[in-house]
């Protein structure tokens, strides 16, 4: 069992859990092989890598060992779920069950209809974020036996985020490890096969989108799954590239196009 493995252990596990995340960014081998190197680092009984995609506005599952209500809950159900909003921060190590609130939990149907009935006591959910502030993806960890408070393990996982992330994102990962439709799935163009407006990015064009509802930057951060600071950012790109004086005349613009925001 992991946790009875010493630091050390532990640790060299881990660094065998990056080599298998390089891997399968590369194409040399499936994301299957980072939880396989995972399960060495923390014995779990249940887990899944699982990507995000903008475009569905739902999660994909790369790999993972939980039954098949689980998954789709996770896929389509979990980034609607009150406890997503608390781990999705970009700042947070991951969310361990037991720290979360139990007022939290009894609202929570992930933990009411999936993990409980699985007899699930521990374990951890990490948002994964790409360099740039993209939300990419998660990693969801599940055990049936309580792990111990003080346990590596906890530290490990958030040390290996940035290795999992570079895993489940297609822009990170080689052409050979990413097939074409995902790659146009996590990086949609709202022209749909036509050349880009004005030479704005996808992502560019999924702000803009954004701004025709008059969202403000943190209402599409939450919705795209990046910070505001990154929202802000890429106004500041859209109004230099269209020559505009203000996100209202980018809205405008956007609205004469044809680009609205995706539900």
């Amino acid at each position: 069992m992991a946790a009875e493995r010493s630091t050390a252990d532990i640790l060299d596990a881990a660094v065998h859990v990056r080599e298998a995340a390089r891997s399968a960014t590369s194409g040399a081998t499936g994301v299957d092989t980072v939880l396989a190197a995972l399960s060495e680092v923390m014995a779990y009984d249940h887990a899944s890598l699982a990507r995000w995609d903008p475009l569905r506005r739902r999660h994909t599952t790369l790999a993972g060992t939980y039954p098949d209500d689980a998954t789709a809950y996770i896929e389509t159900r979990l980034h609607h779920d009150p406890v997503f909003p608390v781990l999705r921060g970009p700042d947070r190590g991951g969310l361990w069950l037991t720290d979360v609130p139990r007022r939290l939990l009894a609202a929570s149907p992930g933990f009411q209809e999936v993990l409980s009935p699985l007899g699930i006591e521990d374990g951890v959910a990490q948002c994964l974020f790409a360099a740039d502030g993209r939300y990419v993806g998660m990693l969801n960890v599940s055990t049936r036996a309580p792990l111990r408070t003080a346990d590596p393990a906890r530290a490990v996982v958030t040390l290996l985020t940035e290795a999992l992330a570079a895993a489940v994102d297609p822009r990170a990962c080689r052409p050979r490890a990413c097939p074409p439709s995902e790659e146009v799935a996590t990086a949609p163009d709202p022209a749909r096969g036509a050349r880009r407006p004005g030479g704005l990015s996808p992502r560019e064009l999924q702000v803009l989108a954004e701004l025709t509802a008059g969202r403000t930057n943190r209402e599409i951060a939450e919705r795209l799954y990046i910070t505001p600071r990154t929202v802000g950012t890429h106004i500041e790109h859209i109004l230099a590239k269209l020559d505009l004086p203000n996100r209202a005349a980018a809205a405008a613009r956007a609205a004469a196009w044809g680009i609205e925001p995706s539900s």
